[in-house]
């Protein structure tokens, strides 16, 4: 079941952080979600032909922007990664799913690839991935409301939530480039 904004309201007066701070919850709390804002802090791929190694975080470059400047320009398929100003706290009976706003999808800006969704027990700022599918540059202004989340109720809570020893993205603040898993990209095959 999603979360309508009565509900979202009384878990939120009753002392679940959901998505805080929230600047102003008279714009961002919607009928069935709460809107995010574009925080300050970007990273985007190092320039060069070489292959992207995800266990290689200098292929990565992170910037925090500028206050001067209220909008960073996107280049025509260009990918870069961003992060919510806000922080989303999960509780362990809920999800969350990240979801864009219809001011950017209608400008070609996408701002999550493949990682919306929020597990219970997630608690940190929202990584954005976003792509500029349009043939033109679009602007983005820091600080406003760029995406939308929708928490939806589990039948039962969680047993195991985010934020174990696996967890690699629990607390995470601005914009966070992949932590590939060691662990996980081993591969094994057994002969019989």
């Amino acid at each position: 079941m999603i979360l309508s904004d009565t509900d979202l309201l009384e878990r939120i007066e009753a002392g679940d952080d959901l998505v805080a701070p929230l600047a102003r919850p008279e714009l961002q709390i919607q009928p069935a979600s709460i809107d995010v804002c574009l925080g300050n802090t970007f990273a985007a791929y190092t320039e060069g032909d070489e292959e992207i190694d995800p266990f290689d975080e200098r292929t990565f470059q992170t910037q925090t922007w500028i206050e001067q400047d209220p909008f960073i320009v996107i280049q025509p398929k260009e990918f870069l990664l961003a992060s919510t100003v806000e922080t989303i706290t999960v509780p362990e009976d809920l999800v969350c799913r990240l979801e864009g706003r219809s001011t950017y999808g209608r400008l070609g800006v996408v701002i999550h690839i493949t990682a919306g969704f929020g597990d219970p027990g997630f608690s940190g700022q929202i990584t954005l991935e976003i792509f500029n599918a349009n043939v033109r540059p679009v602007r983005l202004y820091i600080g406003e409301r760029i995406g939308q989340i929708v928490f939806e109720e589990l039948k039962t809570p969680a047993t195991r939530g985010y934020g174990g020893p696996r967890s690699k993205y629990q607390h995470q603040q601005g914009a966070t480039p992949p932590r590939a898993d060691v662990a996980m990209t081993t591969y094994t095959h057994d002969e019989e």
